[in-house]
């Protein structure tokens, strides 16, 4: 088990996204088109899962066993966007998961489970409660970190990551550190910080690297240096890492300068993971292309089918989908805000001020203009943004 952790010191830098799991669809054509699966017999993750998946079928006591498909399965999420792989995670880890204190192992891909969920306190619980019996354990310090970042804890995060440096990575320590910097007024130093640790450690993995150069690309479109973001994103997208949220996050980027054929190139036959749908559709709007309505009814689908299973983790791609596709300000305003109380990150931002905007409800935005006042998070557009906000009086 120990060796398990120690290989997976970053994995949650990868900054898992939260995915909805799709509405049951019919096809109406037996010729239509219902998924394009991977040849998997020449994908060598595919054959890996397969295989683990089968041993685990045959000795599903196997607690070591179980961690191994659980945590495959979780790299899948990140790497794909689909939902069903937390479902086969969750399933593999049934006989300890309800434990009161089950092994460590298991207690830290509760948590991961847990923040899936965006139940962040009851992670944090049993993340913390792993740190106390093993401080140097690595993948929990991050998972909390991380779940600290989102909350907008950065003393939190600061602590957390000066707690885990000597057990990590020296790209891994500083690119921590540098995350909480570029959240609260340290962004120059953090692009400098971030750059200086990924010239002077090319031994570093692909997945850290990844990590690391998100961040790097992040921390500069903030900044509005738009080349240098630009450059940082495709150096990250280079290393060929499958990765949901840099691919996301590069098609916000484009969206944001104007570039929306460029996004249905880059997310072709990705729209299995909510997020990349999104941008999608989004992205077929601005270019008028006629898939556009397809996209957005298999969103709202979606949305709908989360809602009648009592899942709320989708607010922030709901509200930019109300806002955005629907032009509806009101219910786009209420699930920002809803959100808003549950995760304070630049994105969760975003879609709050835009949506308090377009209904002319500066009050609602308040939250988000102390935020920025109190942690000094520096972004042209948050500022842009928050600006047009104070001037609705």
């Amino acid at each position: 088990m120990r060796a398990v952790r120690r290989r997976l010191p970053t994995l949650f830098l990868l900054c898992l996204p939260a995915v909805l799991t799709a509405a049951p669809y019919t096809p109406t054509d037996d010729a239509q088109v219902v998924e394009r699966v991977p040849a998997r017999a020449s994908d060598p993750r595919a054959k890996e899962l397969h295989a683990l998946r089968q041993q685990l079928r045959r000795s599903p006591q196997d607690l070591d066993l179980a961690v191994r498909f659980a945590q495959r399965c979780y790299e899948e999420v990140a790497a794909q966007g689909d939902p069903r792989y937390i479902g086969y995670a969750q399933a593999a880890l049934q006989p300890w998961l309800g434990l009161a204190d089950p092994p460590p192992a298991v207690r830290v891909l509760r948590a991961i489970l847990l923040q899936f969920d965006h139940r962040f306190e009851l992670a944090l619980q049993d993340l913390e409660a792993v740190l106390r019996v093993e401080p140097d354990h690595v993948e929990a310090g991050a998972w909390r970190t991380a779940i600290l970042m989102v909350r907008a804890d950065y003393a939190g995060a600061r602590a957390s990551c000066r707690q885990m440096a000597p057990h990590t990575t020296p790209l891994g320590a500083t690119a921590c550190l540098a995350q909480v910097d570029a959240a609260t007024g340290r962004a120059a130093q953090a692009a400098t910080a971030l750059r200086t640790a990924l010239l002077a450690n090319p031994q570093a993995s692909a997945p850290e690297r990844l990590w690391s150069l998100t961040r790097l690309a992040e921390t500069e479109e903030r900044r509005g240096d738009f080349v240098a973001a630009e450059a940082a994103f495709r150096d990250a997208l280079a290393l060929a890492v499958p990765d949901v949220y840099v691919q996301a996050a590069y098609a916000d980027f484009l969206l944001d300068r104007g570039r929306p054929a460029e996004v249905l190139t880059l997310l072709q036959d990705r729209g299995r993971a909510d997020v990349l749908l999104l941008r999608l559709a989004l992205a077929a709007r601005a270019t008028g292309d006629p898939r556009t309505a397809g996209f957005a009814q298999e969103l709202q689908a979606r949305f709908d089918a989360a809602r009648r299973r009592g899942d709320t983790s989708h607010r922030k791609e709901e509200s930019r989908f109300a806002l955005a596709l629907q032009g509806d300000a009101p219910r786009a305003l209420a699930l920002a805000r809803e959100n808003w109380a549950e995760q304070r990150e630049a994105a969760d931002a975003r879609i709050l001020l835009e949506a308090a905007l377009a209904a002319r409800d500066a009050a609602a935005a308040a939250p988000v203009l102390q935020w920025l006042a109190d942690s000094g998070f520096e972004s042209v557009v948050l500022q842009s943004l928050a600006a047009r906000v104070r001037e609705l009086g």
